[in-house]
C-alpha cells in the first residue's frame, strides 16, 4: 500500500520526482504565511470594530494591532522554521543566549553611557561652562570637591584646582558626578576673585 503523496511523487516525472520533498516543504511554509497573512487580517477587523463599538483611543488601536501583528507573525515564523529543520530549542537556546550578552554588555557599558548622557546635559542645560568656578557640595554646608573647569568632554569634566594649567593640579570627575550632588557655581568676575 502507497500513500497518497507517494502515489502523487509515483506519477510526477523524474526531475519533479526528485524536488517535491523540497517544493512541499515550501509550499507548506507560504500557505503558513498566507494564514498569518489572513488571521492578522481578521484581527485588524475585530479591533477596528472594537474601536467602533468602544471608541478607544487610537494609541490603545495602534498598539493592539502592533501587539497582535508581532505575535501573529514571530508564531509564524517559528513554525516556518521549524518546517524548514531549525529546532525550537536551538532557536530559543540562540535568543536567551544572546539576551543574557546583550544584558551583560549594557550593564557594563553603563556608567559610560551614563557619563555621556550627563555631558550632553550639561552641554544642554549649561549648568557651568569653561572657565567658571564650581565646587560639589557634599552634605549642606562642608566643603567639598572645587575648582576652575578646565575642559568638558564627553566622559570627564577636568578642573583645575590649584596653580596654572601647565604646573598646577587638576581633577578629572565623570560627569555623572554633577548630577549626584549639589553644585555651587561662581559666575564670570565673582569667580575670579574667589
Amino acid at each position: 500500500m502507497k500513500t497518497s503523496v507517494q502515489a502523487l511523487q509515483a506519477g510526477l516525472p523524474q526531475w519533479a520526482a526528485e524536488w517535491f520533498d523540497v517544493l512541499s516543504i515550501f509550499a507548506q511554509v507560504a500557505l503558513i504565511l498566507l494564514a498569518a497573512w489572513c488571521v492578522t487580517r481578521l484581527a485588524r477587523h475585530f479591533i477596528k470594530g472594537l474601536t467602533a463599538t468602544y471608541a478607544l483611543p487610537p494609541r490603545v488601536v495602534l498598539l493592539s494591532r502592533r501587539l497582535v501583528g508581532f505575535i501573529v507573525y514571530g508564531s509564524a515564523l517559528l513554525w516556518s522554521l521549524e518546517r524548514l529543520g531549525v529546532s525550537g530549542s536551538v532557536l530559543w537556546t540562540a535568543f536567551t543566549g544572546f539576551a543574557a550578552v546583550g544584558a551583560v554588555a549594557f550593564f557594563a557599558a553603563w556608567s559610560v553611557l551614563s557619563n555621556l548622557f550627563c555631558a550632553l546635559l550639561i552641554f544642554t542645560t549649561r549648568a557651568f561652562r569653561t572657565g567658571d568656578l564650581v565646587e560639589l557640595v557634599e552634605k549642606g554646608s562642608e566643603p567639598g570637591i572645587k575648582g576652575r573647569v578646565v575642559d568638558i568632554n564627553l566622559v570627564y569634566t577636568t578642573l583645575q584646582e590649584s596653580g596654572d594649567y601647565a604646573n598646577g593640579v587638576t581633577l578629572q570627575l565623570p560627569n555623572s558626578m554633577f548630577f549626584q550632588r549639589a553644585l555651587r557655581r561662581w559666575h564670570g568676575d565673582a569667580g575670579a576673585r574667589t
